[in-house]
C-alpha cells in the first residue's frame, strides 16, 4: 500500500489508538487537538505531558453561567487535567457581554488561570483582556499566546524575557503561511520552541527556527527535546552623556 504524501513527509510518524500520530523527538510530549470537542477528546485522551486544544474544544464560555453552576466547562478542563497533565484549551469567554478570545490552563485537577488576547485589531468583535501570562507547571514554564497576539512580536519577546521554556499559541484559523513564518521567527529570535494549535492544523518550530512538524492530523502527539538558547549581546549606544565634575 502506498503511503500518503503527508506520511512520507513525516518520516518516522507512527499512529496509535488515542495518541494520533507521533514524531519520536523525546523529552516532553505534547498532544495537539485541532478538531472535535473537549468531551470527545476526554473519551480517548492521549498520554502526554501537555494537551493543547483549539477554540472549538469549548466554544463560548459564560463566566456568569459558570459561577451559577449552569455550565461546568472550566470544571471539565480541570477534571481532564487529572488524567492528561497540563491542559490548555481555547475558548471565547463572555463576561456580561464583554467577549474575549481566551485560553484556560489547568493542571492536576485545578485551574491555573485564564489568558486573554491582549491586542484588539481595528475594533474587532473580541475585546482585549489581561496581560500575557506564564504558567509554572510540572511540564515546565509555559507561555500562552492567544489569537491575534501571534501577530505582535512584543508578546513572544515578553514571554521569553520572563523565562518561558515553551510558547503555545492557540489560534483560530490560519489563512496562509504568515503564522508559520512568525512562529519560526519568534522561536529563532527569542530562543524558545513555539507551537501553534489552530482549527484543523498544528505546527511547531524549534529554537533554530526550523519547522519540526505541520499537520492536519488530530489528535497529533509530538515529542520535543527541551531547548533554550542564550547569548550575551552588546550594543554601542549614542547618548547618556554626563559631564564629569572637576571639583566640589
Amino acid at each position: 500500500m502506498k503511503q500518503s504524501a503527508a506520511r512520507r513527509f513525516f518520516h518516522g510518524i507512527r499512529g496509535t489508538k488515542g495518541e494520533g500520530n507521533c514524531i519520536p523527538y523525546r523529552d516532553m510530549r505534547i498532544c495537539f487537538v485541532t478538531s472535535g470537542t473537549l468531551e470527545s477528546y476526554a473519551a480517548h485522551p492521549a498520554k502526554a505531558d501537555i494537551s493543547v486544544l483549539s477554540f472549538r474544544a469549548l466554544g463560548e464560555v459564560s463566566y456568569e453561567r459558570e459561577l451559577k453552576g449552569q455550565t461546568s466547562l472550566f470544571e471539565d478542563v480541570a477534571l481532564l487535567s487529572k488524567e492528561c497533565g497540563v491542559v490548555i484549551a481555547g475558548c471565547f469567554t463572555d463576561a456580561r457581554g464583554m467577549k474575549r478570545k481566551s485560553a484556560v490552563v489547568a493542571e492536576k485537577g485545578r485551574i491555573l488561570g485564564v489568558s486573554d488576547m491582549a491586542f484588539r485589531v481595528d475594533g474587532g468583535q473580541y475585546r482585549s483582556g489581561a496581560g500575557v501570562k506564564i504558567y509554572d507547571t510540572g511540564a515546565g514554564k509555559i507561555g500562552v499566546i492567544v489569537g491575534e497576539d501571534l501577530y505582535f512580536p512584543r508578546v513572544a519577546e515578553t514571554l521569553s524575557l520572563c523565562g518561558a521554556e515553551l510558547a503555545v499559541s492557540v489560534f483560530e484559523r490560519q489563512e496562509g503561511s504568515l503564522e508559520q513564518v512568525l512562529m519560526r521567527s519568534y522561536a529563532f529570535l527569542y530562543g524558545m520552541p513555539v507551537c501553534v494549535c489552530a482549527y484543523g492544523y498544528a505546527q511547531a518550530a524549534d529554537i533554530g527556527g526550523k519547522l519540526r512538524f505541520a499537520t492536519p492530523h488530530s489528535p497529533f502527539v509530538f515529542d520535543y527535546e527541551r531547548e533554550q538558547e542564550y547569548h550575551l549581546v552588546e550594543i554601542r549606544h549614542r547618548g547618556l552623556y554626563r559631564k564629569k565634575r572637576s571639583g566640589f
